[in-house]
């Protein structure tokens, strides 16, 4: 009997440390992903692009242009008024100055939700510190995200 039982603690135990196969765990996607340049449709680039410096160029015009449903989804919409726009930029031409362009850096692809952030580095009239605006697309072609923060060579999710 004390045998038996010795026996099966000894099958448990190995068992239990049993590693995972390695096949499983390389066939899982990443979450997100790096896109070379030509993996990313030029017409969502260039709506990307437009999208995002017609965000900031309120900054410089005081002006802006509301989204439309077919450009933004309606959390975007809603939380994109020029009077919200208005406060952020009165701060950032304080600090930053007039802005000049944004110049695309990289796509990343985020396989959970099947977006794309398309992260810009933001130029502007003083060069003391590296902006960057990141624009979030979702699978309806729409801006679904966008954010402006210091910039980072490694993208953070």
């Amino acid at each position: 009997m004390k045998k038996l039982f010795l026996v099966i603690i000894a099958i448990a135990t190995l068992s239990a440390c049993k590693s995972k196969s390695s096949s499983t765990a390389s066939t899982k996607k990443a979450r997100i992903e790096v896109l070379a340049s030509e993996e990313v449709n030029p017409a969502l680039k260039s709506k990307a692009y437009d999208l995002g410096k017609r965000i900031l160029n309120t900054c410089n015009t005081s002006k802006f242009k509301p989204f439309t449903t077919e450009e933004a989804t309606d959390k975007v919409i809603q939380n994109t008024t020029l009077e919200r726009l208005s406060s952020t930029c009165q701060k950032y031409l304080l600090k930053y100055g007039q802005f000049k362009d944004i110049k695309l850096v990289e796509v990343v692809k985020n396989n959970t939700d099947n977006t794309q952030i398309f992260r810009y580095k933001a130029e502007y009239q003083r060069k003391f510190t590296q902006k960057e605006l990141q624009v979030t697309m979702n699978e309806e072609n729409k801006v679904s995200a966008i954010k402006s923060t210091d910039w980072v060579d490694v993208y953070v999710p």
